[in-house]
């Protein structure tokens, strides 16, 4: 993506996640920072990070997650976003007009590679393997190593035709949130052995398989802030 002139107005579009209602993208029309994703809470949120720590004065953020042209904020639970996600949008503007990096210096959490797996297990406790396990599916790790992630695919995500978008849009996209220390995520299903009970072609009109519908990446669009 090409970048706009510093001076064109700063364009930002938010996207509600429909697997994760707490969290919200803001996907700004430049280089927010370039890199990541970096993780912060209110914790991790320093001088050394300027936008997170700018984002964190609403008392209902509770998680940023800083890549690129992307500011993923996940909110308290009993916390609305209607009126939180317009002032959200207008501070991310406000700091890059002011030309000061969103992140002045990367964050290391200094966590081992036990300690972000349990962080990985708990979320495919909690989050990811309950949203699919209506469906027959479920996600486990294999190991991980130096930030190397490999998974497997089990139940009705073997083999099928969806299970390529759960990971890359869902379950990617989440583990990246608890877990910015990921360099990479592997599947290691073989997925041509699975039974393949969603495998059905779909129509060019409709693909209604239950792990298309539960797709954990999905996102509800909002209007341009």
């Amino acid at each position: 993506m090409s970048e706009p002139a510093p001076d064109a107005p700063i364009r930002i579009r938010a996207e509600t996640s429909v697997a994760d209602p707490d969290t919200c993208k803001f996907i700004v029309d430049r280089t927010v920072h370039l890199g990541g994703p970096v993780a912060f809470d209110r914790r991790g949120a320093t001088d050394s990070s300027p936008l997170p720590a700018r984002l964190f004065v609403f008392g209902d953020v509770s998680s940023v997650v800083v890549a690129d042209t992307t500011v993923s904020v996940t909110k308290v639970h009993s916390a609305s976003w209607d009126g939180l996600r317009a002032q959200i949008g207008a501070e991310i503007r406000a700091h890059l007009h002011t030309g000061t990096p969103a992140i002045a210096e990367t964050s290391h959490t200094g966590r081992d590679d036990e300690q972000v797996r349990a962080a990985l297990e708990l979320l495919l406790e909690r989050e990811v393997n309950p949203s699919i396990a209506a469906h027959g599916g479920k996600i486990s790790i294999v190991e991980l190593i130096n930030g190397l992630l490999s998974i497997s695919m089990s139940g009705g995500c073997q083999g099928c035709a969806s299970s390529t978008a759960t990971l890359r849009d869902g379950f990617e996209t989440m583990a990246r949130r608890v877990a910015p220390e990921l360099t990479s995520i592997v599947d290691t299903t073989n997925h041509a052995a699975g039974a393949a009970p969603f495998y059905a072609q779909p129509s060019a009109r409709n693909d209604d398989s239950p792990l298309h519908n539960v797709q954990l990446g999905a996102t509800r669009s909002s209007p341009s802030l």
